[in-house]
């Protein structure tokens, strides 16, 4: 890899600020490219560098796109630094505490096949996501080329319009990948989630030059098989860096409250206009909601998604209020 400089990485006055310079001459920052479950890598100017942990620090404390300082003596980690932004979700695996997906990341690119994989229920859960972390988000519906009709798929995608770019794109095609240049500029990094098989590593390919390896996806149910097991942080062509995620086909909300919010915002409004407070939006006398699905100004399938993502998003934090000792829910 070519000298890279610390803008290069994505060093702005956020993380200078945390940071006295005499500190940094001592343990200069680091950018972390890489963790698994033995081994820690990160990008500094002076290259890659494999980094044990500080005592007492947990691997899955860190994410792909941390700043850290680091000790070059013991070449441990010497501190992590406060994130600029944070992408978590809500696993079985995790239990109750949120999972970090990555960190510092400034466009979340949600990829979407146009095929049976498509589905906007789980867009709207990436928009949320990016939306709470302040992320900038955009949609990508992969496959383009061979789909019958991609426009129907665009169509469908076009209610999210408004909170994200959509792009239709043939991943094989350079051309065709040209279309995401404008989101990877010197110190920018773009994050790709999605489910396997939507083909995140074939974009991954184009963008850096590298060969990561694909699998086709399930003929009969367009489903993918898992090709990228870990995060990386990985240097574009063009400019700016890629981090590439496993693939994620549930993504639990989990302290997703603004995303929701500015998602469904038109719904919200509706159901502040009901005739009782306590309005459960079923039966009830003077139901905004239901009169508005009756006159055709509010799609039900649109309601029952708010629904059940405002009633997981407060479950999750009734839970992590419960596991810290606090009663009642967040408001």
């Amino acid at each position: 890899m070519a000298k890279i400089s610390l803008i290069d990485l994505g060093w702005s006055d956020f993380f200078s600020a945390q940071v006295d310079p005499d500190e940094l001459l001592v343990t200069p920052p680091a950018r972390i490219c890489d963790v698994h479950r033995d081994r820690i890598q990160a990008l500094s100017e002076d290259g890659e560098m494999a980094l044990e942990m500080l005592p007492g620090m947990k691997v899955n404390e860190l994410a792909v796109g941390d700043w850290v300082l680091v000790d070059l003596v013991e070449m441990r980690i010497a501190k992590l630094l406060e994130r600029h932004t944070v992408l978590r979700r809500r696993s079985e695996a995790s239990g109750l505490k949120p999972q970090l997906i990555a960190a510092n990341v400034d466009t979340l690119m949600i990829v979407s096949s146009c095929n049976d994989d498509f589905n906007l229920a789980r867009l709207e859960r990436y928009l949320a996501l990016a939306i709470s972390s302040g992320t900038a988000p955009v949609l990508v519906l992969t496959k383009a080329d061979m789909a019958e009709d991609a426009s129907d798929y665009l169509r469908r995608a076009e209610p999210l319009s408004s909170f994200a770019p959509i792009l239709t794109i043939n991943a094989r095609d350079p051309q065709s990948l040209e279309q995401l240049s404008p989101w990877f500029r010197q110190g920018q990094t773009v994050a790709l989630v999605g489910s396997s098989g939507v083909g995140k590593s074939t974009i991954l390919n184009g963008l850096t030059g590298e060969e990561v390896a694909t699998q086709d996806i399930r003929a009969d149910d367009s489903k993918g098989r898992h090709t990228t097991t870990a995060r990386s942080l990985r240097r574009a062509l063009s400019a700016g860096w890629v981090i590439d995620t496993p693939g994620m086909r549930a993504l639990a909300m989990s302290e997703n409250d603004e995303g929701i919010e500015v998602l469904f915002a038109d719904v919200i409004e509706l159901a502040g206009q009901c005739k009782f407070s306590d309005c459960r939006h079923e039966t009830e006398p003077g139901c905004a909601i239901q009169r508005a699905i009756k006159g055709g100004e509010l799609d039900a399938d649109r309601f029952q998604r708010w629904v059940k993502l405002r009633q997981e998003n407060e479950a999750s934090a009734d839970a992590l209020a419960g596991a810290g000792g606090r009663k009642g829910r967040r408001r």
